[in-house]
């Protein structure tokens, strides 16, 4: 098995940033969702909610972002690190968590609705799962650190698409960080039931639970049009403990980088 692709989403929600070399920091990916819009209750806005978050384009840099949108003027963000700070859910079901307001008026024009541009400064001050108070560190991610992808589970999911008459879909539905290929077709369920750790270049990795999909595997995330589908055919092959399941979430055991072609093995 290797990597064949990684990928970040620096502001939760926007459009995916390709690397060929990723660090791999205790709550994810370096940059990988560590900004985040929310309302004025300081709830995240997600693609669930606006698709036109797949629009945002984003571009790191030393001390902040570059942002881009359509009709939108381009804007720097700095870091904020002596900021406002406010206390933000990533979902109004989730544990506060510590955020410093970065900009609010382009992020409000781009969303059309009072927002603001949140930074986690403290990144390991958010629980995995989000409805802990203490447990391994995540960004402003759904829930865990990373999500690993495989593309021959992908291609069986598309076969059972195709059978019905339906188009195929790309792997950039599902938001990886992390797309394997050379292991079989579901494999990856196999390790997250056994919790298995596994070795990516010189980076350790534990396997978490299988990620249940929701309405943004239907909307493309090129254009933010809407669909019925992945989700759909999920529900009929993939309804899994109440879940509809592509992909596994990674908790980092061991700091590194990883990079495309790095060899993935199964230590146990």
């Amino acid at each position: 098995m290797r990597i064949t692709s990684l990928h970040t989403y620096p502001v939760k929600g926007c459009h995916r940033i390709d690397h060929d070399v990723a660090r791999v920091e205790p709550w994810g990916l370096a940059g990988d969702r560590r900004w985040l819009m929310v309302d004025a209750d300081g709830v995240g806005i997600t693609q669930r909610i606006t698709p036109r978050l797949t629009q945002l384009r984003v571009r790191p840099r030393p001390g902040g972002l570059e942002l881009a949108a359509p009709g939108m003027p381009d804007l720097s963000v700095d870091e904020p690190a002596d900021g406002p700070k406010e206390f933000v859910r990533v979902f109004s079901s989730h544990l506060a968590t510590p955020g410093r307001i970065a900009e609010t008026a382009w992020t409000s024009e781009f969303l059309g609705r009072p927002a603001k541009l949140v930074w986690q400064a403290d990144a390991g001050s958010r629980a995995v799962g989000g409805r802990e108070a203490e447990g391994e560190p995540v960004s402003f991610a759904d829930g865990y650190p990373m999500l690993l992808a495989n593309k021959a589970s992908l291609s069986a999911l598309n076969d059972w698409l195709v059978e019905a008459g339906e188009e195929a879909v790309p792997m950039t539905r599902f938001r990886p960080n992390l797309v394997i290929g050379g292991a079989p077709a579901w494999a990856e369920d196999d390790w997250s039931d056994r919790e298995v750790r596994l070795r990516a270049g010189d980076v350790l990795l534990r396997a978490g639970p299988g990620c249940p999909r929701c309405l943004v595997t239907t909307i493309d995330q090129e254009s933010g049009e809407k669909g019925k589908e992945p989700l759909r055919i999920l529900g009929r092959y993939r309804n899994i403990g109440g879940g509809l399941l592509f992909a596994i979430n990674l908790i980092p055991a061991s700091g590194g980088s990883l990079r495309v072609g790095d060899e993935v093995t199964v230590l146990d």
